[in-house]
């Protein structure tokens, strides 16, 4: 009991409530996104290629009206907008069981992508403004967790009741954003605009000049998207190929995809602990390892039980990698400009877009093997990236006296 309430006290209430959100909207949502691949080849019959690109042109709007967010929360208020982006979220959900044209398909996976955008960015902003620095790097972690305690539930939860990628759960999903938006409403209130630590105008030239000006961040923000190329949506290329080629394929995704949400939830805690001794660099370039042989494992499974052992490995590469990239962008972020650095950091979200289009045309073209190993081979160049925007940082500062 100490714990927790010691825990209670750690953060201040709207994180908790955030972090607690999390867990809600990802335990519906991941009884129905994971499964729009299928839902959509089996409703509308669309090919792997079209299926990815809906699918990812939603992060690929995002991407860049993510860019616009610090634009859109200096006029309407971050508050608004946060507000404003989960209707949003809730009315794409409706959509999608709603419709079933490819210009309409394409219009609520671009207002799930812009309003997904807006929301993490000044979400993930304002509970940087609220939580010390030094508990930055736990905060995320605790993020990251709840986000997996959702996806674990999620899948499971949904085959037990029946309703895994149905109408159902989309409509459940749409519903919960609604009460989400609520809660956050009257949270909300009771912070003042000036508890926020930053407060500076943000538009397109201050992103652009940033990103010009300061080369680690552009080599993180490369890094960043060529790793959320292999784990951002990387349901959709795994749920098609095993539609596709393995006898029921469709049970074997849910179950590994509850297997992804229970790794992390057993692990996350454990894992963290033991890399904190290791540079955030190296906690990435580790998960890369990982990543790589988890995407060979798929490219060389055909049965359950490889590809059940290729999720775990994949999934350790997870706990390791997402927490970190967030905390070492967080690392060279000057206080008075987070929300240009973390609005900058979205550009990353491309790899949303990336991983599903062309591996969905990898996946049509070549199959799932070559598929898979370019992922491979993807992962291990994304650390590159971080490596080279680490060495960067570390000379520049060594030049500038910081250490």
């Amino acid at each position: 009991m100490n714990k927790i309430q010691s825990y209670i006290k750690e953060y201040h209430p709207v994180v908790h409530v955030l972090i607690f959100g999390t867990v809600l909207i990802t335990l519906t949502s991941s009884m129905s996104m994971p499964f729009l691949a299928i839902f959509l080849s089996q409703s509308v019959g669309l090919d792997f290629a079209t299926i990815g690109f809906i699918i990812g042109v939603g992060p690929l709007a995002g991407t860049f009206c993510g860019l616009i967010g610090g634009v859109l929360s200096d006029f309407i208020g971050r508050k608004k907008l946060m507000l404003l982006s989960l209707i949003g979220l809730s009315i794409a959900f409706g959509g999608f069981i709603t419709t079933t044209n490819f210009m309409g398909l394409l219009f609520f996976s671009i207002l799930r992508g812009v309003a997904q955008a807006f929301f993490g960015t000044v979400s993930k902003a304002l509970m940087a403004d609220l939580t010390p620095d030094h508990k930055r790097y736990k905060m995320f972690a605790n993020r990251y967790l709840a986000l997996n305690i959702g996806f674990s539930v999620g899948p499971m939860l949904g085959a037990l009741l029946g309703i895994g990628g149905s109408t159902i759960a989309f409509v459940l999903t749409s519903v919960v954003y609604i009460i989400y938006a609520v809660v956050l409403f009257f949270m909300l209130r009771a912070i003042d605009d000036n508890e926020s630590v930053s407060d500076e105008s943000i538009n397109l030239s201050l992103l652009w000049n940033t990103m010009r000006k300061d080369t680690p961040l552009l080599l993180f923000i490369i890094g960043g998207m060529l790793l959320t190329t292999v784990h951002g949506q990387m349901s959709v290329t795994l749920s098609q190929h095993l539609q596709a080629n393995i006898i029921d394929g469709v049970k074997l995704f849910a179950a590994l995809m509850s297997i992804n949400g229970f790794t992390v939830l057993i692990l996350q805690i454990p894992v963290t602990r033991w890399s904190e001794r290791f540079t955030f660099t190296k906690r990435i370039l580790l998960g890369c390892i990982l990543f790589a042989i988890g995407e060979t494992g798929f490219a060389f499974s055909t049965n359950w039980t490889p590809f059940i052992i290729s999720m775990l490995i994949f999934t350790l590469g997870e706990i390791l990698v997402i927490p970190a990239e967030y905390a070492q962008v967080d690392e060279i972020t000057p206080s008075h400009l987070r929300g240009t650095y973390y609005g900058a950091q979205s550009l990353g979200e491309f790899g949303n877009f990336l991983g599903p289009w062309f591996g969905g045309i990898l996946l049509s073209v070549y199959g799932g093997t070559t598929m898979f190993l370019f992922m491979a081979f993807i992962s291990l160049l994304g650390s590159y990236f971080f490596y080279l925007g680490k060495r960067n940082y570390t000379r520049n500062s060594l030049t500038s006296g910081v250490f």
